[in-house]
Protein backbone atom coordinates (compact mmCIF):
# COMPACT_ATOMS: atom_id res chain seq x y z
CA UNK A 1 0.00 0.00 0.00
CA UNK A 2 2.95 2.28 0.79
CA UNK A 3 3.63 2.29 -2.59
CA UNK A 4 0.26 2.97 -4.05
CA UNK A 5 0.01 6.73 -2.07
CA UNK A 6 3.76 7.44 -2.64
CA UNK A 7 3.92 11.24 -2.48
CA UNK A 8 5.31 11.86 -5.43
CA UNK A 9 1.65 10.56 -6.39
CA UNK A 10 0.26 13.98 -5.36
CA UNK A 11 2.95 16.42 -6.34
CA UNK A 12 1.86 17.30 -9.88
CA UNK A 13 -1.79 17.88 -8.12
CA UNK A 14 -2.71 21.60 -8.78
CA UNK A 15 -4.31 23.81 -5.78
CA UNK A 16 -7.73 23.84 -7.54
CA UNK A 17 -8.83 20.54 -7.44
CA UNK A 18 -9.04 19.64 -4.49
CA UNK A 19 -9.99 22.03 -0.69
CA UNK A 20 -7.32 22.24 1.53
CA UNK A 21 -9.00 20.23 3.84
CA UNK A 22 -9.58 17.10 1.43
CA UNK A 23 -5.66 17.97 0.45
CA UNK A 24 -4.70 17.53 4.15
CA UNK A 25 -7.36 14.32 4.28
CA UNK A 26 -5.69 13.09 1.38
CA UNK A 27 -2.14 13.32 2.98
CA UNK A 28 -3.08 12.17 6.00
CA UNK A 29 -4.49 8.63 5.23
CA UNK A 30 -1.05 8.36 2.99
CA UNK A 31 0.91 8.94 5.86
CA UNK A 32 -0.89 6.66 7.94
CA UNK A 33 -2.23 4.17 5.25
CA UNK A 34 -0.58 1.14 7.19
CA UNK A 35 -1.89 1.75 10.41
CA UNK A 36 -5.28 3.44 9.84
CA UNK A 37 -8.39 2.37 11.18
CA UNK A 38 -11.20 1.53 8.08
CA UNK A 39 -13.54 3.64 10.11
CA UNK A 40 -10.81 6.71 10.02
CA UNK A 41 -10.16 5.87 6.54
CA UNK A 42 -14.28 5.80 5.62
CA UNK A 43 -13.99 9.27 6.91
CA UNK A 44 -10.82 10.71 5.53
CA UNK A 45 -12.39 9.21 2.00
CA UNK A 46 -15.60 11.20 2.68
CA UNK A 47 -13.40 14.58 3.26
CA UNK A 48 -11.45 14.15 0.13
CA UNK A 49 -14.77 13.39 -2.09
CA UNK A 50 -16.72 16.22 -0.61
CA UNK A 51 -13.45 18.52 -1.29
CA UNK A 52 -12.37 18.16 -4.88
CA UNK A 53 -13.35 21.01 -6.97
CA UNK A 54 -12.95 19.69 -10.28
CA UNK A 55 -15.44 17.65 -12.63
CA UNK A 56 -13.59 15.35 -15.20
CA UNK A 57 -10.35 16.49 -14.76
CA UNK A 58 -8.77 15.52 -11.35
CA UNK A 59 -4.47 14.63 -11.33
CA UNK A 60 -3.84 11.17 -12.45
CA UNK A 61 -2.01 10.73 -9.08
CA UNK A 62 -4.39 12.23 -6.58
CA UNK A 63 -6.93 9.66 -8.77
CA UNK A 64 -4.40 6.62 -8.25
CA UNK A 65 -4.25 7.33 -4.81
CA UNK A 66 -7.70 7.83 -4.15
CA UNK A 67 -8.21 4.64 -5.63
CA UNK A 68 -5.86 2.51 -3.96
CA UNK A 69 -7.17 4.39 -0.43
CA UNK A 70 -10.52 3.05 -1.58
CA UNK A 71 -10.03 -0.57 -2.83
CA UNK A 72 -7.64 -0.61 1.22
CA UNK A 73 -10.86 0.70 2.77
CA UNK A 74 -12.55 -2.43 1.25
CA UNK A 75 -10.33 -4.68 2.33
CA UNK A 76 -10.15 -3.65 5.96
CA UNK A 77 -13.99 -3.48 6.36
CA UNK A 78 -14.52 -7.02 4.30
CA UNK A 79 -11.12 -8.94 4.13
CA UNK A 80 -11.98 -9.97 1.12
CA UNK A 81 -8.99 -10.83 -0.73
CA UNK A 82 -10.43 -9.73 -4.32
CA UNK A 83 -9.41 -6.35 -2.58
CA UNK A 84 -5.59 -7.20 -2.69
CA UNK A 85 -6.07 -8.58 -6.19
CA UNK A 86 -7.40 -4.82 -7.37
CA UNK A 87 -4.45 -3.40 -5.37
CA UNK A 88 -1.62 -5.95 -6.89
CA UNK A 89 -3.64 -5.03 -10.60
CA UNK A 90 -2.94 -1.24 -9.47
CA UNK A 91 0.56 -2.14 -8.44
CA UNK A 92 1.12 -3.49 -11.58
CA UNK A 93 -0.29 -0.65 -13.58
CA UNK A 94 1.89 2.10 -11.89
CA UNK A 95 5.25 0.32 -12.56
CA UNK A 96 3.73 0.09 -16.50
CA UNK A 97 3.26 3.62 -16.28
CA UNK A 98 7.00 3.90 -15.46
CA UNK A 99 8.24 1.76 -17.13
CA UNK A 100 5.96 1.59 -20.65
CA UNK A 101 6.15 -2.83 -21.28
CA UNK A 102 5.12 -3.88 -24.68
CA UNK A 103 2.07 -5.72 -24.45
CA UNK A 104 3.26 -8.36 -26.47
CA UNK A 105 6.35 -8.86 -23.98
CA UNK A 106 4.55 -7.18 -20.98
CA UNK A 107 7.24 -9.15 -18.23
CA UNK A 108 10.38 -7.95 -20.59
CA UNK A 109 11.04 -5.30 -18.31
CA UNK A 110 12.97 -5.89 -15.22
CA UNK A 111 11.32 -3.48 -12.95
CA UNK A 112 7.99 -5.42 -14.42
CA UNK A 113 8.97 -8.48 -13.81
CA UNK A 114 10.11 -8.22 -10.11
CA UNK A 115 7.02 -6.64 -9.43
CA UNK A 116 4.71 -8.85 -11.18
CA UNK A 117 7.00 -11.96 -8.66
CA UNK A 118 6.76 -9.40 -6.15
CA UNK A 119 2.62 -9.35 -6.19
CA UNK A 120 2.48 -13.37 -6.82
CA UNK A 121 4.50 -13.90 -3.76
CA UNK A 122 2.32 -11.45 -1.57
CA UNK A 123 -0.93 -13.00 -2.90
CA UNK A 124 0.07 -16.76 -3.06
CA UNK A 125 -2.03 -19.01 -0.66
CA UNK A 126 0.72 -19.70 1.28
CA UNK A 127 1.66 -15.17 1.69
CA UNK A 128 0.08 -14.33 5.49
Amino acid sequence: MSRLVRPELLCSATEDELTEAARTALTSACVDVLTISSADLYDKLATIHDGILVEDDLDIGVLAVINALTHWKSYLEQRRRGELYELAILAIEDVDHEVSADLDHFLAAPKMAAEYERMRQLLSPDAG
